[in-house]
């Protein structure tokens, strides 16, 4: 089975930036999509930005366009989310997830193994 785990959450000043980074653990990374999720207290779990399993393609929410950017290295079994112009209501814990062959599905039950999470909390 596949193991994720997150890191480069904070708390930031609106406009500034941040690297979340998800590595994962198992045989078969460069065959998953992976994707993004963020869910903030008193909301539903958000798609955010996902790539395709074999990594030439991505996604990504309307509220984040422009501003984020998904990116992944397979030979270091990790994906990347670089945030940039970070808004207040950018605020909440962030989770990557793998969908084995998947090609970077918004839909939350498509994916089969996920995170522990990550907080990111912008301040005004």
């Amino acid at each position: 089975q596949v193991q994720l785990v997150e890191s480069g959450g904070g708390l930031v000043q609106a406009g500034d930036s941040l690297r979340l980074s998800c590595a994962a653990s198992g045989r078969y990374f460069s065959t998953y999509a992976m994707g993004w999720f963020r869910q903030a207290p008193g909301k539903e779990r958000e798609f955010v930005a996902s790539i395709r399993w074999s990594g030439g393609v991505t996604y990504y929410a309307d509220s984040v366009k422009g501003r984020f950017t998904i990116s992944r290295d397979n030979a270091k079994n990790t994906v990347y989310l670089q945030m940039n112009s970070l808004k207040p209501e950018d605020t909440a814990v962030y989770y990557c997830a793998a969908d084995h062959f998947g090609s970077g599905s918004a839909v939350t039950d498509r994916y089969d193994y996920w995170g522990q999470g990550t907080q990111v909390t912008v301040s005004s």
